[in-house]
């Protein structure tokens, strides 16, 4: 129980800091919070390497259950154009975090017999891709307005070159784009921590 308390507290901590950061921008397409939220998928994998997936999957549901309570908070909160969170973004929030996470847990389970930097690696990368997907298209896609029809996305609808260079498409094409690389390179520079994590635990855990 201990060590579950731990995993939950970490990624609890995550969520809520990314939460927070989130409201503040980091240039034209990235906000803070792109730099904290990636490293859930860090103390997700490394709780399913010690502890197993069953241990991973509460981890990760005591993660969407503080994102629900931070989702909550921000809706109350109302700045310049309105609620910090619309319903869209709480949607958005929740169902992306909470399918992304339990997607990685399953495929590391089962790549957890490769080569140590396999199963962190690719089941980081496959869920960050999803979740980045089912994020900013709920959040933000003009096509699914319907799911809170009150809240203004236009200027997520806005057309532009893709960070500043590419084709032209919305603007939260860009910031999909933007924010998935950013996971990528975390995924990426999160295998360091994640050897000298495991090395550390897994002598406490013997």
């Amino acid at each position: 129980m201990r060590p579950l308390f731990f995993g939950s507290l970490a990624m609890a901590i995550i969520v809520v800091a990314s939460n927070i950061l989130v409201q503040r921008p980091l240039g034209a397409w990235l906000t803070w919070g792109a730099l904290t939220y990636p490293f859930s998928f860090l103390v997700t994998d490394l709780t399913n390497r010690l502890y197993g997936p069953a241990a991973a999957r509460r981890v990760v549901v005591a993660g969407f259950l503080t994102g629900l309570v931070c989702s909550a908070i921000g809706t109350q909160i109302v700045g310049a154009s309105g609620p910090l969170v619309t319903l869209r973004i709480a949607i958005g929030s929740g169902l992306a975090f909470l399918v992304a996470q339990l997607l990685d847990v399953t495929v590391f389970d089962r790549m957890r017999r490769r080569a140590w930097w396999q199963a962190p690696l690719i089941s980081t990368l496959i869920g960050s891709t999803l979740d980045t997907a089912i994020f900013f298209s709920v959040a933000f896609a003009a096509s699914l307005s319907f799911i809170d029809p009150g809240s203004d996305v236009s200027w997520a609808a806005s057309a532009g070159p893709v960070l500043g260079v590419g084709p032209d498409a919305p603007y939260w094409v860009s910031l999909a784009v933007a924010d998935w690389s950013v996971k990528i390179l975390l995924a990426i520079v999160a295998l360091l921590p994640f050897r000298l994590a495991l090395a550390r635990l897994a002598t406490k855990v013997a």
